[in-house]
């Protein structure tokens, strides 16, 4: 959780570019985001240094290349002069020439030809106008500690949270730690294949790699396991080309060498080459409405007539996963109780064709300042031969922040969270340890629980017979506290009671008057 100095910090890099003329808020971003990602390379590469002079062995990755670049009048410069460490030092115009003219040609072109990397940073373009607001910008982040990795990540989604135009189009950026409850409920592992069909900045899939990190360490020690990591696990489509180039730099911050990011309009492109490929799906999809049959994919309609985006990407999903993979994803509450055909049949699909694992409803707060929308998070496996037998429901009530448009944290930033240690009075402003421990007793003790508790169990059965409903609300019980009313006659000795002691009251001002 960032402090409020590291607020203030990055609040004043924002404030520059605004001042120095750059309004656009994906601008702002993007351009921070060519400067941090510079200095994280920097980073990598001493990272290298260290490693290779420890061991007495010559580098294995060399990100700054020895020698010169060849651009320009003088045939160049030295590869070293361009590494932050160096630039952060220089004087404003000297700064400015060789970011313009010889980092940012270095950055379009320093990954291998034909990966995702190197195809989204072709439109790198540095648009800071001028050598003082550079500089100034260069001052401001470099004092801000990069070196935690948690750290680098709060600042960043810090700063995604800035973007002003999320909501668009059905946008809405995913608060991190809602995508950390989604993975630590899915507990990705080191065979995994996951995408993110609508990956925007890349968050969930970046923090599976975290999640990976921490839970499966030995995962690096082993050459297979480390290039499947790098290369073959993290897949994420999108057709904005700006979200593409910040979510491959997001992505290559915290370490993952080649993730597949590429251009694709997931509702309209076929998925020759995608389909059954994956084991686990996370994802936040755009929910803009409804498309046109005739720009949405063939595939897709196959699996279910609809023009509604929000069901479609349900059938997108099906098509991506494996036999046997698994999804955590977020949808509108209309899923889950649409009486449209196309609704009860996508429901009806997750329920009688493949396995449906469980319900966890988002109070309508979440994804404020962007919208109030009211969600929930639908987590299934694929089957293609049924499976469901009880379905857990979750009410979830408090995130840990304020369900209003400030959303203040309501406890400090170590008890935030899916893994935070809570006391009993804490549970209620945040639910999210409690969801990712009852959700691994689904399948045990959870289905002994009431259906007045904020989680319990129904049968399949049950569901079907409701017409696939999957709203919480239709199968929670509320229970009525007693009200206790007091005796009539006793209600009308007292209203006589206080009649007669305001009549004597009376009779006392008229004798003083």
């Amino acid at each position: 959780m960032l402090t409020g100095e590291l607020r203030s910090k990055i609040d004043g890099v924002w404030n520059a570019f605004w001042a120095g003329g750059i309004a656009n808020p994906l601008e702002v971003i993007e351009q921070i985001t060519y400067l941090l990602f510079m200095r994280g390379l920097d980073e990598a590469h001493t990272r290298e240094e260290n490693k290779a002079n420890r061991l007495g062995k010559p580098m294995e990755r060399r990100i700054f290349p020895e020698g010169k670049d060849g651009l320009g009048k003088g045939k160049g410069v030295e590869y070293e002069d361009m590494r932050w460490s160096k630039l952060k030092n220089k004087d404003p115009a000297t700064m400015f020439k060789l970011v313009s003219e010889h980092v940012f040609p270095f950055l379009r072109n320093m990954a291998e030809a034909g990966t995702a990397h190197a195809d989204h940073m072709k439109g790198a373009r540095f648009t800071i106008p001028t050598p003082a607001l550079l500089a100034k910008v260069v001052d401001l982040l470099a004092d801000i500690p990069m070196e935690d990795r948690d750290t680098k990540g709060d600042l960043y989604e810090y700063m995604l949270g800035k973007i002003a135009s999320a909501g668009q189009n059905g946008q809405f950026r995913t608060p991190r730690h809602i995508i950390a409850l989604m993975v630590e409920m899915m507990a990705p592992g080191p065979k995994d294949v996951i995408v993110d069909p609508a990956c925007g900045t890349c968050g969930f899939l970046v923090a599976a790699g975290e999640y990976l990190r921490e839970n499966h360490p030995k995962l690096f020690h082993d050459v297979a396991s480390r290039d499947h990591f790098n290369e073959e696990m993290f897949h994420g489509f999108d057709f904005d080309g700006t979200m593409l180039r910040i979510g491959s730099m997001n992505m290559t911050l915290h370490g993952v060498d080649n993730p597949d990011i590429r251009y694709k309009d997931s509702l309209a492109q076929e998925h020759a080459g995608d389909s059954d490929r994956y084991s686990l799906v996370l994802a936040n999809p755009p929910f803009a409405g409804s498309l046109d049959y005739e720009t949405t994919a063939k595939d897709l309609l196959a699996v279910v007539k609809t023009k509604k985006t929000e069901l479609l990407f349900i059938a997108l999903f099906l098509k991506l996963l494996r036999p046997g993979g698994r999804a955590a994803v977020i949808v509108p509450d209309g899923v889950l109780f649409g009486s449209s055909t196309a609704h009860k049949e996508i429901r009806r699909m997750l329920v009688e064709d493949q396995r449906l694992d469980g319900i966890v409803k988002l109070p309508s707060g979440v994804f404020k300042p962007y919208a109030g929308v009211s969600t929930a998070i639908v987590f299934f496996t694929k089957t293609n031969s049924g499976g469901t037998d009880n379905v857990w429901f979750y009410d979830l009530r408090a995130d840990g922040f304020s369900l209003d448009d400030k959303r203040s944290a309501l406890l400090p930033g170590e008890k935030i969270g899916p893994k935070a240690t809570l006391g009993s009075d804490e549970h209620a402003k945040n639910n999210l340890p409690d969801i990712a421990a009852r959700w691994k007793s689904r399948n045990s003790s959870e289905r002994e629980r009431p259906r007045t508790a904020q989680s319990f169990c129904v049968p399949k059965a049950e569901i079907a017979a409701a017409g696939y409903d999957l709203s919480i609300n239709r199968y929670k019980e509320i229970v009525q506290e007693a009200t206790v009313h007091r005796p009539p006659k006793e209600i009308i000795a007292e209203l006589k009671a206080l009649e007669q002691e305001i009549k004597e009251g009376l009779e006392e001002l008229e004798a003083m008057l």
